[in-house]
């Protein structure tokens, strides 16, 4: 479990690197939209590849942000019905959902994309609009994108098991800044703790 735990650490950290750094690409995109605007407003001139730029870096973003999104635990949750459940059973939810969907619907993402992604490669197929940039550049968001979500889904997922194996904080929990070992620390001692309630309940009851 150990070993898992470490992977499952390795992948949050590359998910929050790239989850720091992909806002540059937002950047980028502010930046061609306004120069775009003043050029446009001054001289007269426009192309659509100033335009096509700015999807290309929105699209980037938005892909390979989604891995860090999963680890943020900012995708949008119904939680009507899941909040009312047992700590357990929503643990139970999440790895069910992992298992039987994201990871399903990644890999069908990659088996598609990937094929494409090597299609407008070796076609080197450009826009259709006037101007218009190369196709393939903004492919290549696809199956990284979905690699790292998919990459994220199996690290959640090593950490639901290893709480409800004892060897884990709750992956529940609000995040924190605390580190892996300090919040395993504080997820045994409230277990025991929560023992110690439930013995001293028992006993009590007894009586």
């Amino acid at each position: 479990m150990q070993a898992l735990l470490a992977l499952s650490r390795a992948i949050d950290r590359l998910n929050a690197f790239v989850g720091k750094y992909c806002i540059w690409l937002i950047f980028a995109a502010t930046v061609i939209s306004a120069a775009n605007a003043v050029v446009r407003k001054i001289f007269n001139y426009s192309s659509n590849a100033f335009l096509e730029v700015q999807w290309y870096l929105y699209a980037w973003s938005f892909l390979i942000a989604a891995g860090y999104t999963l680890l943020q635990r900012e995708h949008v949750r119904i939680d009507v019905l899941n909040s009312r459940l047992s700590k357990r059973t929503q643990v139970w939810i999440d790895i069910f959902g992992f298992v039987f969907m994201l990871t399903p619907v990644c890999i069908l993402v990659l088996w598609l994309g990937v094929p494409m992604l090597i299609s407008k490669y070796q076609s080197g197929e450009i826009s259709g609009n006037p101007g218009g940039l190369i196709r393939w550049p903004v492919w290549v968001a696809l199956p990284v994108g979905f690699s790292l979500l998919m990459l994220q889904g199996w690290s959640e997922l090593i950490k639901r098991i290893a709480f409800l194996r004892g060897q884990g904080p709750d992956p529940m929990g609000r995040l924190s800044s605390q580190t892996d070992e300090q919040a395993l620390a504080e997820a045994l001692r409230m277990q025991a703790a929560e023992k110690d309630r439930q013995a001293a309940s028992a006993a009590g009851t007894a009586r």
